[in-house]
């Protein structure tokens, strides 16, 4: 049985794999916590070279790079879902049945809840 650590990190490990497999590049940092049967996941430095220019050339300020941006990875973790749920059922040893997913165009954040069918079981924290 993995500890509440083992299993932040196994996502961790899982969702960057997924980033880089099939959106093209990985995360920069990635930072995963387990609350109960919810995962929280904040990746940074996720955009690639051609979103970064999007957003270059069109500019945050005006929105529409924006827009296009947050509607292409969207549709992009939508299509992705059945490899993300495999990867994070594995690592975390439960299925998700929910996933939540927004980008910040501004700091190229971007996070993911996910809701799992139920708690993982963990080691207890305590060292006996």
């Amino acid at each position: 049985m993995k500890s509440q650590g083992e299993i932040e990190a196994a996502v961790c490990d899982a969702v960057s794999r997924f980033q880089q497999e099939y959106m093209g590049r990985g995360p920069r940092n990635v930072h995963a916590h387990l609350i109960d049967n919810r995962l929280f996941v904040h990746l940074e430095g996720v955009l690639t070279a051609a979103e970064q220019r999007l957003l270059d050339g069109d500019g945050v300020a005006n929105g529409r790079g924006a827009e296009l941006l947050k509607q292409l990875r969207n549709q992009l973790v939508l299509t992705g879902r059945p490899m993300l749920e495999s990867l994070v059922r594995e690592a975390a040893g439960s299925a998700p049945i929910s996933v939540h997913h927004d980008i910040s165009p501004a700091t190229g954040e971007e996070v993911l809840v996910l809701t799992l069918a139920a708690a993982p079981p963990c080691r207890d924290k305590r060292r006996k």
